[in-house]
């Protein structure tokens, strides 16, 4: 099944930075990074699980879980009965997670790796929510599909996945272009940009069930709940064959 894209008038610019780079960035900042914008992050993501009405005995992936407050918040949400999970590249994030959850109580209910998006090593069909805030529009333009299509792969049908992200769908502002110019400036330290959240969701096939707008200093953003229609597995020509979002190629040098 094709899935057709919504024109566009720009595009989402690419993320040069390598995935060893954001590695060793995240390392390096994972202590101090509620001190950053993690707390200012917060806000949004929590706002998000609100609108995944998270029940008791799920079984929930958070992917880019950071310094794991929306983790722990999971895996509150879940129970006794429940289990949590949590994917991220950055091997000092993981420890920090950890920490938390241990002063918790809640290790017993969560199972943490270290790990990409693009290739999640987890089962088919064994979520019933995923959850990511602030992670998607870390990944470059071609791994935007890549990524959503591993996770309806270990959705349930019938699943919800709930993202917040930097948004581009409501077109440009001064205050946007601004920013991504510092993102072209300084890509290693400024690596989120904004995406069309809605039209990568779209293009894979997700049904759209929510969608909230908010501001981010100044900057728009979007938190959306998709379902994963109930298809049956995705065809194996359809995953490797995903359509570009725009212009999703690096700047010829």
């Amino acid at each position: 099944m094709k899935y057709e894209s919504k024109p566009q008038t720009s595009s989402i610019l690419p993320v040069p930075r390598t995935k060893e780079e954001a590695k060793r960035f995240y390392d390096q900042i994972s202590r101090f990074y509620d001190y950053l914008t993690g707390k200012f992050e917060r806000e949004y993501a929590e706002k998000a699980l609100d609108l995944l009405s998270i029940e008791k005995g799920e079984a929930v992936l958070e992917i880019g879980f950071g310094t794991g407050h929306c983790l722990r918040r999971i895996a509150e949400c879940i129970g006794q009965m429940g289990k949590a999970y949590g994917i991220d590249i950055s091997s000092g994030m993981l420890e920090v997670t950890k920490k938390r959850l241990e002063k918790a109580g809640l290790t017993n209910r969560v199972e943490l790796c270290c790990g990409d998006a693009v290739s999640l090593p987890y089962s088919d069909c064994i979520f019933d929510i995923v959850f990511m805030s602030f992670t998607l529009e870390l990944f470059d333009t071609p791994e935007i599909p890549k990524v959503l299509y591993e996770i309806k792969r270990v959705l349930k049908p019938g699943g919800r996945l709930g993202v917040a992200s930097m948004s581009k769908e409501d077109g440009e502002s001064i205050l946007l272009r601004l920013y991504e110019w510092i993102h072209m400036k300084w890509p290693k330290y400024v690596d989120c940009r904004p995406i069309y959240l809605e039209q990568s969701l779209e293009n894979v096939g997700y049904e759209i069930k929510d969608k909230e707008k908010f501001r981010f200093f100044g900057l728009p953003g979007d938190t959306i709940i998709g379902l994963k229609r109930d298809l049956g597995p995705e065809p194996v020509e359809e995953r490797l064959s995903v359509k570009p979002i725009l212009n999703a190629g690096r700047p010829a040098s």
